[in-house]
């Protein structure tokens, strides 16, 4: 009989575009658990989004407070730089891969939709969407300064808990069920 992963503390992780919010929230929906992204406390609310960071101790305060006190919870994003002590609350890891040609597909067509909604309401701004984008082609250059993938290995590497590698070019309740499907104490391959 196949030991399956209960509700509990995960954390989905992966490059900009790897699909790592969609996927917590079909998991959260499927265990019936909140789900929350890093981005929800990394900024503070503004319009257009993503302009004002909040401080690392202003994030962890407000996840103790809001997020982290629960049994069950699904959270996607990075916290890589400034969230290490929340590594404590995690039960398991999902690090999402995808191959960088669709991720930067995907972001590309998200940003598209985002500046039409920026553009609808007057708020259009070209540089920082180029900047965006700029930004997230570098994860896959080990020597980018910013988050990378090699970064995100050497991390996922000191973790204790068990770390789940999933190809997220797959379809969405594909994901859902490899990791749904696992037990918590799997050290399982890329799938």
């Amino acid at each position: 009989m196949l030991n399956t992963l209960n509700p509990c503390r995960l954390f989905i992780m992966g490059a900009s575009g790897s699909g790592t919010t969609t996927l917590g929230r079909a998991i959260a929906n499927e265990w019936a658990v909140p789900h929350a992204d890093a981005d929800d406390y990394f900024w503070r609310p503004t319009s257009p989004p993503y302009r004002d960071k909040r401080a690392p101790s202003e994030r962890i305060s407000l996840m103790r407070e809001v997020f982290l006190p629960r049994s069950a919870w699904v959270f996607s994003g990075s916290i890589m730089g400034w969230g290490e002590e929340l590594v404590e609350n995690i039960d398991a890891v999902v690090f999402l891969t995808l191959d960088p040609a669709s991720r930067m597909s995907r972001l590309e067509a998200r940003e598209t939709v985002r500046w039409r909604e920026q553009a609808m309401i007057g708020r259009v701004e070209d540089a920082s969407n180029e900047e965006f984008l700029s930004w997230a082609r570098g994860y896959d250059d080990p020597d980018f300064a910013g988050r990378n993938r090699r970064r995100h290995d050497q991390w996922l590497a000191r973790l204790s808990c068990p770390v789940l590698r999933l190809d997220s070019s797959r379809p969405v309740d594909h994901l859902v069920h490899a990791v749904t499907s696992r037990s918590i104490t799997d050290q399982s391959p890329t799938i």
